[in-house]
């Protein structure tokens, strides 16, 4: 199976404050299996570390109230290229985040507050069918394959 997923899940140090969310059952899981990893962020050309964002109105906005959203787009673009290049049986994303966000995502108050929604890249590939899974249910997925 082809999987691609977060690079931060994987353990690259690509996340806004330089770390990462390196998920252990995910990379076990994975060692069967053909791993892709991407970073929509850093695709779009962001630094790492960087200033948190979240979405708010539509837009991508920092905690500095600078409008990012030009970067997001292009790296969930870049990031979907390799998706519809590699056709991946399934997509692990990280919870929340503006890019790869599936069920939740902050609603741009930079205060905690989370609403149902997407991030820009986890929007395309819903969008376009495929079988994308949010890693806060990966213990779920795993029982059931």
């Amino acid at each position: 199976m082809k999987v691609i997923v977060s690079a931060c899940l994987a353990g690259d140090n690509c996340k806004y404050n330089g770390g990462n969310n390196l998920n252990q059952k995910m990379m076990d899981f994975l060692k069967a299996h053909e791993m892709i990893k991407v970073c929509p962020e850093v695709l779009g050309g962001l630094p790492t570390p960087r200033a948190p964002a979240e979405i708010a109105g539509g837009q991508v906005m920092n905690i500095q109230g600078k409008n990012i959203t030009k970067e997001f787009t292009i790296g969930a673009q870049k990031a979907f290229e390799i998706v519809r290049k590699e056709n991946p049986d399934l997509i692990i994303l990280q919870s929340r985040s503006p890019s790869c966000g599936i069920k939740q995502i902050y609603d741009g108050t930079f205060s905690g507050n989370k609403i149902p929604g997407h991030g820009l890249f986890a929007e395309l590939c819903i969008n376009a069918g495929y079988r994308v899974l949010d890693i806060e249910d990966i213990d779920e997925y795993l029982s059931y394959s």
